[in-house]
C-alpha cells in the first residue's frame, strides 16, 4: 500500500518514504511510527498503543519516544509549531491530520510521461485543476487550432483565480491523443479537479460543451453546452473562455466548502478554513455571518501570512456592519486593518481589494470606492462576485447604468451563482436611485426569494414599496425588519447606509418616511 499526503509518498511494501523525487532516510522504528499513524488517522492514537505497534511492547523512555515523534516530523517536512500533520493532543496522544490518498498499485509507466512524472503525485495544498485539451469531436483538422486554444486560454482564465492552484498547459497537453480517465489524471498530475470538454461543429454552428469534475470522488459538479453562431473565432473563443471560468469558480468554492463540513474545525488547513466560512456566508444571514468569521479568525490566527482569509474575513466585517448585525466600531476598522494586510501579503488577490473598497464606500469615500473596486475587477475579470462589488460601488453613488451594466455582467457570468442575491440586490439600489421602484421590487423581490435573511435588501424592498405607493405593505414589512433589527433608525440610516450623496441619502430616507420610521 502506497500512503500519498502533500509532496510525499509512504510505500508500505517498498519501506520507502519520499519526498518529491527524493528518498528520505529514515529509521524502521520512525518508519513503522508514521505507517501507524497514517493507517489509524481517523482516531487519536495512545502511547501505549504506539509502544505495542512500533516497539512491541518494551519498555522505552520518554526521550526515545520523543525523539522518534521529532524524526517523523522532520522526515515529512512537518516542523514548526503549527502540526499541520502529525498533531499532539496533550494527556491523549497523537493523530495524523493531513489529506491522505490510497493507492494499491505499482505506480505509472507511461512512454508519454518523464520519469519523474511517472510516480503518483499528492494534492497540493489548495484547490487543484487540470483543463484537459478539449475533443475535437468534427474530424476536421483545420479545427485543432480552436480547440487547442479554447484549452489554452480556459488555463490561463482559471490562473486569474488566485487561490486555485492550475496545472500548466505543457503537463495536460500529453493527454491531447490519449484515452484517460479522470482519476488517472488526478493520480498523475496531482489535481483533484479535472475540467473536460469537447467542441462539435455543424456548417456555421459550434457546440461546445464542457463539465467540472471532481476527480477523486468521480461526482460533477458543473457542466455547460454553448451554441454559437461561427462568426469572428477569436471572439467565439473569448466569449466562452469568460463565461466557463467565471462559473467554475463559485461552485469550486461550494464543493471545497462542502468537503469541509464532515470534520473538526481543528482538523482543517488554511485554505479549508476559508472554504468553510464562504459557504457559511453565501446564506446571508446574521448567524451564518457569524459562523463564517469564526473559522476565518481560526485561519488567521494559525495562518498569518495567508492572506484569502484575511481579505474574506475583512469583507465579512464589513458587510455585517452594513447589513447591521454588528456596529461600526466592531466591523469597520477591524476589516479595513484586515483588508491592508491582505493586500500587503499578496496584491493581487481581489478579496482584500473589494473588503478595501467596500469600506471606503461605507466611509462615503467615492472616489477611493470605486477605483478599488475597479482594481478588483482588472485583478480577475471573469470574476462574476468582482463585478457584482462594482455595480454595489456605482449603484449608492447614483451611478446607474454603470451599476446595471456590471450587475448584469455579473449574471451572465455566472448564472447559477450562489451570490445571486448580492448581483440583484445591487441592481435593485441603481433603480431605486434611478427612480425606478416597479424594477426595485422586482429584483429586492427575487433577492429574498434567494435569500430571506438579506437585511440590506428587504430595507430597500419597504422603501421602494413606500415610494411606490404601497404603505400598508410597507409598513408591515418595517415591523417584521425592526423585530430583526430593533436599532434601525432614520439616525442609523444615515450613519450606515453607504448613498454616497445628501440627495440620494435624502431620497431613501424619504421611502422609510412614508413606511413610519422615526429617528429614533
Amino acid at each position: 500500500m502506497r500512503y500519498l499526503f502533500e509532496d510525499c509518498v509512504l510505500d508500505t511494501a517498498c519501506r520507502e518514504l519520499r519526498r518529491g523525487a527524493a528518498l528520505v532516510a529514515v529509521e524502521p522504528q520512525v518508519f513503522d511510527f508514521l505507517v501507524h499513524l497514517v493507517q489509524h488517522r481517523d482516531r487519536v492514537v495512545s502511547k501505549d498503543e504506539l509502544l505495542a505497534a512500533v516497539w512491541q511492547g518494551r519498555v522505552v523512555s520518554e526521550s526515545a519516544v520523543f525523539n522518534r515523534i521529532n524524526a517523523a516530523r522532520s522526515a515529512i517536512g512537518d516542523t514548526g509549531h503549527k502540526q499541520r500533520l502529525i498533531r499532539t493532543l496533550p494527556r491523549k496522544g497523537l493523530r495524523f491530520v493531513g489529506d491522505v490518498r490510497e493507492d494499491e498499485g505499482a505506480g505509472i509507466v507511461s512512454a508519454h510521461l518523464p520519469p519523474r512524472a511517472s510516480a503518483f503525485l499528492p494534492l497540493p495544498d489548495r484547490p487543484s485543476i487540470a483543463v484537459l485539451p478539449f475533443i475535437n469531436m468534427s474530424g476536421d483538422a483545420g479545427q485543432d487550432y480552436f480547440v487547442d486554444g479554447l484549452s489554452e486560454d480556459l488555463i490561463t482564465g482559471l490562473a486569474r483565480i488566485r487561490w486555485l492552484f492550475v496545472i500548466a498547459r505543457n503537463s495536460t497537453f500529453i493527454y491531447r491523443d490519449r484515452a484517460v480517465d479522470v482519476s488517472q489524471v488526478s493520480r498523475e498530475l496531482g489535481v483533484r479537479y479535472v475540467l473536460e470538454g469537447s467542441v462539435r461543429r455543424d456548417g456555421d454552428r459550434l457546440r461546445i460543451s464542457a463539465q467540472l469534475v471532481d476527480a477523486i470522488t468521480g461526482a460533477h459538479h458543473w457542466a455547460e453546452r454553448y451554441d454559437r453562431q461561427i462568426g469572428d473565432m477569436f471572439v467565439v473563443q473569448d466569449e466562452i473562455t469568460r463565461s466557463v471560468a467565471a462559473a467554475i469558480e463559485p461552485h469550486l468554492l461550494a464543493a471545497e466548502g462542502i468537503r469541509t463540513l464532515s470534520r473538526s474545525a481543528d482538523d482543517l488547513g488554511a485554505w479549508e478554513l476559508v472554504a468553510r466560512a464562504q459557504t457559511c456566508f453565501w446564506r446571508l444571514t446574521r448567524e451564518d455571518c457569524a459562523a463564517a468569521v469564526e473559522p476565518l479568525k481560526r485561519a488567521v490566527e494559525a495562518y498569518p501570512e495567508y492572506a484569502p482569509a484575511r481579505g474574506l474575513l475583512a469583507f465579512c466585517q464589513v458587510f455585517a456592519t452594513h447589513m447591521g448585525w454588528i456596529d461600526r466600531e466592531r466591523g469597520l476598522m477591524p476589516g479595513r486593518e484586515q483588508a491592508i494586510r491582505a493586500i500587503a501579503l499578496d496584491d493581487r488577490h481581489p478579496w482584500g481589494h473589494i473588503a478595501l473598497a467596500y469600506w471606503a464606500m461605507m466611509e462615503r469615500r467615492t472616489d477611493e470606492a470605486i477605483a478599488t473596486f475597479r482594481r478588483a475587477v482588472s485583478l480577475n475579470p471573469n470574476s462574476a462576485a468582482a463585478h457584482s462589488h462594482l455595480s454595489r460601488g456605482f449603484a449608492f453613488a447614483g451611478r446607474d447604468r454603470e451599476a446595471i451594466e456590471h450587475g448584469e455582467e455579473a449574471i451572465r457570468l455566472s448564472p447559477l451563482d450562489p451570490e445571486m442575491a448580492l448581483f440583484l440586490g445591487a441592481i435593485a439600489v441603481a433603480h431605486y436611485a434611478a427612480g425606478r421602484y416597479a424594477e426595485t421590487i422586482e429584483c429586492s423581490l427575487e433577492a429574498q426569494r434567494l435569500r430571506p435573511g438579506f437585511q440590506g435588501s428587504r430595507r430597500l424592498l419597504c422603501a421602494s414599496l413606500a415610494q411606490a405607493g404601497r404603505v400598508d405593505e410597507a409598513r408591515s414589512l418595517l415591523t417584521i425588519i425592526r423585530r430583526e433589527q430593533p436599532q434601525l433608525s432614520l439616525s442609523w440610516i444615515r450613519a450606515n447606509v453607504p448613498y454616497q450623496t445628501p440627495q440620494l441619502m435624502e431620497h431613501f430616507l424619504e421611502g422609510f418616511q412614508k413606511a413610519g420610521l422615526g429617528e429614533d
